[in-house]
């Protein structure tokens, strides 16, 4: 069955979910692959959102993170702040689950300006709690397209810390937690190194050569001594996002390619 390259990196990011594992989860792309893979691969994952649904199982991909329907289909509702102070900060989050508009070379996400902050050039939607996640989270999974404009060697703002200046940067920092364990992008999987944890490419796409990776990424990207090609994406998978992507624009009105 063929398929685009945003489907193959919203299946390899589901992939990347345990099941059984305690997800908070961000809403668009994180949201996404974290539903595809409660529906395949991790079917006993429980998704938590900001908002304060935990177990949600919503049958279409939620608007925004006070869709109904994400409060409709949990197992149970708490209020926010219990969300962040007792499953957050109180190391009960397997995995955050984050997207973001440029990410670092160490992982740190930018979701608040690009350009100056006092005189943007552009001003996005801003932090929500992603910058709690990225810092109590038991470890983090990033998940974006990839283009020199996205993958900077210098973020214009800092929203998120992920492994800071690099090394043990974070562990100063005083954050618990693994910090950014993967980026998910739709040429290739990156991977902090060992002791640097500078990300660097684990693995490529289906077709995908270093050199497209090498013009996408802004700063002088590295490859892992080995680097394994990600499976393509199976039937089964494939019929469930596509399921879910055409039950969602249905729902709210949109082309499906939308969704």
């Amino acid at each position: 069955m063929a398929y685009s390259t945003n489907e193959m990196m919203t299946v390899a990011a589901a992939r990347r979910l345990k099941n059984g594992s305690v997800c908070f989860v961000g809403i668009g792309l994180p949201s996404k692959a974290a539903n595809l893979a409660r529906l395949t691969s991790s079917p006993d994952v429980v998704l938590i959102y900001e908002s304060g649904p935990i177990g949600a199982k919503p049958t279409v991909l939620p608007l925004s993170i006070g869709d109904g329907e994400l409060a409709e289909t949990a197992d149970t509702v708490v209020p926010t702040g219990e969300i962040f102070r007792y499953w957050l900060q109180g190391g009960r989050i397997d995995v955050g689950f984050l997207g973001a508009a440029q990410v670092d070379r160490f992982g740190n996400i930018n979701t608040t300006v690009v350009g100056d902050y006092h005189q943007p050039k552009v001003r996005l939607p801003g932090a929500g709690g992603a910058p709690e996640i990225a810092g109590s989270a038991k470890s983090v999974l990033i998940i974006l397209k990839q283009s020199a404009r996205s993958f900077v060697d210098k973020l214009d703002f800092i929203t998120s810390v992920g492994h800071g200046e690099g090394g043990d940067s974070r562990k100063r920092l005083g954050l618990p937690g693994a910090g950014p364990v993967g980026i998910i992008t739709d040429l290739c999987i990156m991977e902090p190194e060992a002791g640097s944890n500078e990300f660097v490419v684990t693995a490529l796409h289906p077709g995908v050569t270093r050199e497209q990776v090498i013009a996408a990424t802004g700063w002088a990207v590295r490859f892992a001594d080995q680097v394994e090609h990600t499976a393509e994406p199976t039937d089964i998978e494939l019929a469930a996002l596509r399921d879910l992507e055409a039950r969602t624009a249905a729902a709210h009105g949109q082309a499906p390619g939308e969704a």
